[in-house]
């Protein structure tokens, strides 16, 4: 999994290390988890499916974001940033962010680049930290 629109790391830490390191460093960086998604729960419940241990966190930096929002409302339709641990079949995980700058090309307020640079910088920091 290597998508162009995320900042990704492969680790060789198990499932549950890489979602402790990858809040750790999260938190370092200002943000707080607010959403935990587990999708291979989901998928299991909702159409009986197996599929690997993937999680997605809603990741948010709160001063940030309300700057954000007083900047522009509709910028919630964005928020949090979603972050993806997930479960390679070879062992070990992968540990992926949302690229804001990529997220935040349908905006078109320049007002809104430093924010989105800070966020960016951050992100990478908190995955390369993982």
């Amino acid at each position: 999994m290597n998508p162009s629109y995320g900042i990704n790391k492969d680790t060789d830490y198990d499932f549950d290390t890489a979602i402790e390191k990858v809040t750790a460093a999260l938190k370092e960086e200002g943000f707080g988890v607010l959403t935990e998604i587990d999708v291979k729960a989901t998928l299991k419940k909702k159409l009986d499916v197996d599929f690997p241990r993937y999680t997605i966190l809603g990741a948010c930096n709160p001063p940030i974001a309300l700057k954000a929002l007083n900047a522009d409302r509709g910028i919630g339709l964005l928020l949090p940033c979603n972050v993806v641990v997930a479960e390679r079949e070879a062992g070990g995980t992968t540990v992926s962010a949302i690229s804001p700058k990529a997220m935040f090309a349908v905006v078109d307020d320049p007002a809104m680049t430093p924010m989105v640079e800070d966020v960016e910088a951050r992100l990478t920091r908190a995955i390369a930290a993982t």
